[in-house]
C-alpha cells in the first residue's frame, strides 16, 4: 500500500509551492494557511507572505495590523492573529526556532494536534501522521481504520508512515484523499489503491445535499471580511468611519460585526469609528 501511494504520488502529486520547503517555519505558514483555505489558493498567498515574514523574528517584529494586511484574500483572519502571537513565542521560548516536539507545537497559540503532527512530519521528518479530514478518511477506508478509538486509530496510523519520507507520506494520502477517496461519489476505479483496498467500490456514493447553501454576500463572515479590506485599505492613521449598511447587512448587523471583531482583537473601535488593532 506504501508502494501504490508513493509511486502514485512521484508521478501525479500536486505541485505546490510550499511542498518544496523545507525550512520548519515556512512549513508551520502554509499549515496554518492551509487549515481553512483551499490548497492551491494557500500556495499562491504563501509565496508572497513569506518574502513578507521569513522567520518568526520578523514576524514577532511586525504589529497585528500588518499581519492582518498580509494574511488578505485567505480568510478566516483570527489564525493571522494566532500564527503572530506563535511567532513572539517562538522567539521569547525557543530562540526564535519552530520546536520540534509535539508538546512545544501544541503549546503555541492556533497550533492544533493536526498541524503540530503536519510540521513534525513535513519539516523535521518524524514518523507522525498528520490525520485531517482527507487522510482520515483514506486510512479509515484502505486500512480499515473506521469505529477505532481515536487514540489506537493515531498509534496504528503512526504505525504505517515510511520512517524515511513521513513528508511524502503525509501529501500522497492527502492528494489521494482530495482526488479519489473523496466522501460522495469516490473515484475507486482510478485510485492507486484500488487493489488492496478493503473498501474500494463498496462505499456507496452519496446524493448531493438539497438545501442550498445561503448567499455568500448574506453570510457574517462576507460581513466580516468586507470590514477588514476597508480597514486594510485605509490611508493614515487607519481610522475607518461605519455609520450605514454594507451590502446586503443593516447597520445593525455592522456594529454586531465590529463588536465581535474588536472583541477578537481584530481591529480598535471609537464610536463608529474602526482601524485594524496597531499593537
Amino acid at each position: 500500500m506504501q508502494s501504490a501511494v508513493l509511486d502514485w504520488y512521484a508521478e501525479h502529486g500536486r505541485d505546490l509551492a510550499f511542498r518544496r520547503a523545507s525550512d520548519p517555519w515556512a512549513i508551520l505558514v502554509s499549515e496554518v494557511m492551509a487549515q481553512q483555505t483551499q490548497a492551491a489558493r494557500a500556495a499562491e498567498a504563501w509565496t508572497t507572505f513569506m518574502a513578507t515574514y521569513p522567520s518568526p523574528a520578523a514576524m514577532a517584529a511586525a504589529s497585528p495590523a500588518d499581519v492582518i494586511r498580509a494574511w488578505r484574500g485567505l480568510g478566516y483572519n483570527r489564525r493571522a492573529l494566532a500564527l503572530h502571537r506563535a511567532a513572539r513565542q517562538i522567539v521569547d521560548a525557543h530562540d526564535g526556532r519552530v520546536p520540534d516536539s509535539l508538546e512545544a507545537l501544541v503549546a503555541l497559540p492556533g497550533i492544533g494536534p493536526y498541524t503540530a503532527r503536519a510540521v513534525l512530519a513535513i519539516a523535521f521528518d518524524q514518523p507522525v501522521a498528520a490525520l485531517d479530514v482527507n487522510i482520515r478518511r483514506v486510512l479509515g477506508r484502505a486500512f480499515e481504520l473506521d469505529g477505532v478509538a481515536a487514540p489506537a486509530r493515531q498509534a496504528t496510523a503512526d504505525g504505517f508512515v515510511p520512517t524515511d519520507r513521513a513528508a511524502d507520506w503525509m501529501h500522497a494520502l492527502m492528494d489521494v484523499g482530495a482526488a479519489f477517496c473523496r466522501p460522495r461519489d469516490p473515484r475507486c476505479d482510478a485510485c492507486p489503491l484500488r487493489d488492496p483496498c478493503p473498501a474500494a467500490g463498496l462505499v456507496a456514493a452519496k446524493p448531493a445535499r438539497s438545501r442550498p447553501a445561503p448567499r455568500f454576500a448574506s453570510t457574517t463572515r462576507w460581513l466580516r471580511g468586507r470590514i477588514l479590506d476597508a480597514l486594510r485599505d485605509a490611508p493614515g492613521e487607519g481610522w475607518v468611519r461605519f455609520d450605514g449598511a454594507i451590502g446586503e447587512h443593516e447597520h445593525e448587523a455592522v456594529v454586531a460585526a465590529l463588536a465581535s471583531l474588536a472583541a477578537e482583537g481584530m481591529l480598535a473601535l471609537d464610536g463608529d469609528r474602526a482601524r485594524l488593532a496597531p499593537a
